[in-house]
């Protein structure tokens, strides 16, 4: 029997059904543009409060909308559930669960293998199984292909895989799901075809390629890039800083060449799920091959100092105003990693308080989509409320995350002492304040 053209019919005719194991900012979008494309989709998370608020219709992600979400759940057109036996029913299953580091900074790689164990347990012939969570090149061949050929599938026949990265940048307005093309690689090449026609009917650019480990490595090469160059910005800022002249306007200047130059921006640190962890997937998989992967770990060290380089402004700043640390009350803005989310993962911010905290300072924080935090040592903070008084009160204020909601000029009018990570209040008036930037 020939379970290629069933599928492709299924898929191209909005009969098949999705299945999405991991309902976070990678699978939740996805389920529901793949709902609004047409299919019935069934979502698998093992958090049974996000399950039971999606099949309310309300949204945990701030990138979907509950107004969004309501219509679909209200149609039947996206379900979810902790169980992975409503998957038996579904023609493609998504894998978009988490790939953290462990303490040694090594891939953990156990969401994944639960994920597929489970999935393998209530597979049927002909489905297609798509990872979508950054990972190692070789991972879908080396770590999800032997789990589903142990099942009795032969893959490309009865059983199709392929790698498609998550290309997720969460409050991006922009760039969207839709609108972001998506690479895929399967194992075989009716296994990109079939992942094709399926990303397709949501995705308004697909770019196939000839093996999951060339889409592994795209999608690790993308973050690489980024954090490197982020390391080499911010070892630019610190060269500056010694030199007595402002990174800011050095990259400004450099920005006007038309070619050969990118402008990237210094920053208190790396943030989010992607661009701080990513790189150590590669430079773990190069060591096991006896290759040193120099330019990740020096990017990386250059880069989680940074939280470090922002508290010694933060102490430099007090000494000039004849101030110690110790007791002076600071008060950081911003603790998502980046602008207007909520979101606090590997967030430099929470370094900052971190290290503010361990040389006795009073710390405090606002921010507008964060509520509450836990720091390192197990320590709740709480945000502030956001006065006058709140920055009148403050020995000083760090600026760690630029959320558009902050009125800048008021922060300056109210602030005494200012550490400005972001460069944000470079084009206010200044007036009293004593700003000082990385």
């Amino acid at each position: 029997m020939t379970f290629k053209q069933p599928l492709l019919d299924r898929i191209n005719n909005r009969e098949a059904v999705i299945g999405i194991v991991g309902l976070g900012y990678v699978g939740l979008p996805l389920a529901v543009e793949f709902a609004e494309a047409g299919f019935r989709v069934i979502g698998v998370d093992i958090t049974e409060s996000k399950v039971a608020l999606l099949n309310e219709g309300k949204s945990y992600i701030p990138d979907v909308p509950s107004e969004r979400l309501q219509p679909l759940v209200t149609a039947g057109r996206l379900t979810a559930t902790t169980d992975y036996e409503a998957l038996r029913e579904a023609d493609s299953v998504n894998i978009c669960v988490p790939t953290p580091l462990n303490d040694n900074k090594e891939p953990d790689m156990s969401f994944v293998t639960a994920a597929i164990d489970s999935i393998a347990q209530v597979c049927q012939a002909g489905r297609l199984v798509i990872l979508e969570s950054t990972t190692y090149p070789g991972t879908t061949q080396e770590l999800i292909l032997p789990r589903l050929l142990a099942q009795g599938f032969t893959a490309g026949e009865d059983i199709f895989l392929a790698f498609s990265g998550e290309r997720i940048d969460p409050g991006n307005k922009r760039y969207t799901l839709h609108n972001t093309p998506k690479v895929i690689g399967g194992v075989t090449p009716d296994c990109t075809e079939i992942t094709v026609a399926l990303y397709q009917t949501a995705v308004q650019t697909v770019v196939p390629v000839s093996s999951p480990a060339i889409a592994e490595m795209a999608k690790l090469l993308e973050n690489t890039f980024r954090a490197v160059n982020i390391g080499f910005i911010n070892e630019i800022a610190m060269m500056c800083d010694r030199l007595g002249i402002d990174p800011w306007e050095v990259i400004a200047a450099a920005s006007t060449k038309p070619f050969g130059f990118m402008p990237f921006y210094p920053g208190p640190g790396l943030g989010g799920h992607c661009i701080p962890i990513d790189p150590h997937y590669l430079s773990w998989k190069l060591r096991t091959l006896n290759y040193d992967a120099r330019f990740i770990a020096l990017a990386s060290e250059v880069n989680t100092s940074m939280p470090a380089y922002v508290v010694e402004k933060v102490t430099d700043a007090l000494n000039d105003a004849v101030k110690p640390v110790r007791n002076s009350r600071i008060v950081v803005l911003g603790v998502a990693y980046k602008p207007n989310i909520d979101d606090v993962r590997e967030s430099p911010a929470l370094d900052i308080l971190d290290l503010l905290c361990e040389k006795g300072a009073d710390v405090c924080y606002h921010d507008p989509y964060v509520p509450k935090i836990r720091l390192g040592d197990d320590t709740h903070m709480q945000s502030s409320e956001y006065s006058d008084g709140l920055l009148d009160n403050a020995d000083c204020v760090v600026i760690v995350t630029d959320h558009s909601s902050y009125d800048w000029q008021h922060v300056l009018d109210h602030s005494t002492i200012i550490v400005d990570t972001r460069h944000v209040t470079q084009a206010y008036e200044r007036r009293e304040a004593r700003v000082v930037s990385i």
